[in-house]
């Protein structure tokens, strides 16, 4: 009986970072050998380059810089391991997505990404040609076929390998997150596995970069589709699978299976990962962030803690005639609770200096959301001098259900660096602060029962402006994610009243959102590279 230790390399590359991440796979490798005796190490899709590298592929020096780095890993990796890594490549006129095979030394071969995803927030096929043909590498007895990512998800190039005599497919990736994709990817890969009945090893990228965050869960599914082995979620690290042959096939002994979260653990874990890799990876030393005593901000200081530690969180209450009370005795109650610097900056005198200066050329007219306007840019001023001066990024804090309808000021409570709640709508905002409160008391209870409000004039409320966010959240997740019109929408239950008033808004916010931070992408269709539409249109809803 042979057998064969296959060790899953569940990294987080930095985009551009050529030298580093060859020195992070060096180092890998180095350790899954001492470690768990590994025959076979496996790191994720495009990982020289880390994913995805987007218009530095276009860089004269791209190809200089890989082929110096796989000279590197060449030298320093062990002659009797085989290392298996993504990285891109000029080869025989096309450019294309590849992963190597090194062993001993040498380069053994290379297999072409064939399948090119296209939509959502890919566009490989602007900077790569397909591949066409398998690559089956014999290693210790196991001809193991190497497949990347999309390969999996089209299927053809699976039944390729299996055809060219592959015993055990292993497939490289930087498979991005979004809510449900571990549920998802699980079940597609089990019917993979099955139809050519051959054990699949899948490798996942971890991390954040700009508006994705890639959640690992690397896996390996026998020839009947049973999960055998589960790396974490969430966390960089060696996962190592054993692989027997026993009666001519090859098999997965069962190892370690991380159970499967629950959604809101999933996605709290999503934007805490997001944040903490932007902020890190961009090099800066916090974050600031407007804590207002509401939930969204609320929220926005508990992921902003977990994801940075409380030394690197600056709080700041910037009150004005509307701010309620309670809503300044919680903001000091949750800085307190989860240890952050926290200053009370009074806007008042800028908001009447503003409103004096303005009083000649405003005569005449009748106060409207531009005074509500001018206490949101107040407030953004301030965030934004702090962040010149102590070197914090400003965390903004909307979420999306208002960035959908543009509640929101431009240059105001839009101002920032990042957005962690930018993808994710009002009900899930409540959904993931009653979650967070289960795992450890970090918002106030008052902030998530009280009815939610901007608090820029007396007695105001989100539902004098809005549907409620129920009804809110349900319209716009038809009319974004689901390309719903408006009358399929109404014909779904709801009032038509509503419907052409929330599809008007967020076909009217286009222009606000171009110029938000960047968030975290964690539906099927974030506001950002999901989501491309013109800012001047004379497209119409209909009514």
């Amino acid at each position: 009986m042979q057998d064969l230790t296959l060790v899953m390399a569940q990294l987080d590359p930095l985009v551009g970072d050529i030298p580093g991440n060859t020195d992070r796979a060096i180092e890998a490798v180095r350790e899954a050998r001492i470690e768990h005796k590994a025959d076979v190490v496996v790191l994720p899709e495009l990982f020289l380059t880390g994913y995805p590298p987007e218009d530095l592929l276009l860089r004269a020096s791209m190809e200089t810089r890989l082929a110096e780095a796989r000279q590197r890993m060449a030298e320093k990796v062990a002659r009797d391991v085989m290392v298996i890594v993504g990285y891109p490549g000029r080869r025989e006129g096309g450019y294309y997505n590849l992963a190597g095979v090194l062993l001993n030394g040498e380069w053994q071969g290379e297999y072409a990404k064939q399948a090119l995803p296209n939509y959502q927030v890919f566009d490989e096929r602007r900077y790569f040609t397909s591949g066409e043909r398998p690559l089956v590498i014999k290693h210790r007895g196991a001809r193991l076929g190497i497949l990347i990512c999309e390969d999996i998800w089209e299927g053809k190039p699976v039944r390729q390998a299996e055809e060219a005599g592959a015993d055990v497919l292993i497939t490289l990736n930087a498979s991005p997150f979004h809510q449900d994709k571990p549920t998802e990817r699980i079940k597609l890969l089990a019917g993979r596995a099955q139809e050519v009945q051959r054990p699949l090893v899948y490798v996942n990228q971890i991390g954040g970069q700009d508006e994705l965050v890639f959640d690992g869960g690397s896996l390996v599914i026998d020839a009947q589709g049973k999960l055998c082995v589960q790396a974490p979620h969430w966390q960089v690290g060696l996962m190592p699978v054993r692989l027997v042959q026993r009666d001519g096939a090859w098999y997965p002994e069962p190892g370690e299976c991380e159970p499967v979260a629950e959604a809101e653990d999933n996605l709290y874990c999503a934007l805490v990962t997001g944040l903490r890799d932007y902020v890190n990876k961009s090099g800066f030393q916090g974050v600031v962030l407007g804590l207002s005593g509401g939930i969204d901000s609320a929220l926005s200081l508990a992921i902003a803690v977990d994801a940075l530690g409380p030394e690197r969180v600056h709080a700041v209450m910037m009150p004005y005639h509307y701010t309620a009370d309670i809503s300044q005795a919680d903001a000091a109650e949750q800085a307190r609770m989860l240890g952050v610097h926290y200053e009370v900056l009074p806007i008042a005198p800028m908001v009447e200096a503003f409103t004096e200066t303005l009083a000649d050329s405003f005569a005449g007219t009748e106060k409207d959301t531009t005074e509500e306007n001018l206490q949101s840019r107040c407030r953004g001023v301030l965030l934004m001098a702090i962040s010149n001066k102590k070197g914090l990024m400003v965390l903004t804090t909307g979420n999306k259900s208002e960035m959908a309808v543009g509640y929101a000021t431009l240059y105001g409570d839009m101002v920032g660096g990042y957005n962690a709640l930018k993808d994710v709508y009002k009900t899930w905002v409540y959904r993931l602060a009653r979650w967070r409160n289960t795992q450890g008391a970090t918002i106030p209870e008052r902030v998530i029962t009280r009815p939610p409000s901007a608090e820029l004039a007396p007695d105001q409320q989100d539902s004098d402006s809005l549907p409620g966010y129920d009804v809110l959240d349900a319209i716009l997740e038809r009319y974004i994610e689901g390309d719903m019109s408006a009358e399929a929408i109404i014909d779904a239950g709801f009032a038509s009243e509503d419907v052409y008033k929330v599809v008007k808004l967020v076909d009217r916010s286009e222009y606000k959102r171009r110029q938000a931070p960047i968030g975290v992408r964690v539906t099927v269709r974030g506001f950002g590279r999901d989501r491309r539409y013109p800012v001047v249109n004379g497209w119409q809803p209909g009514e």
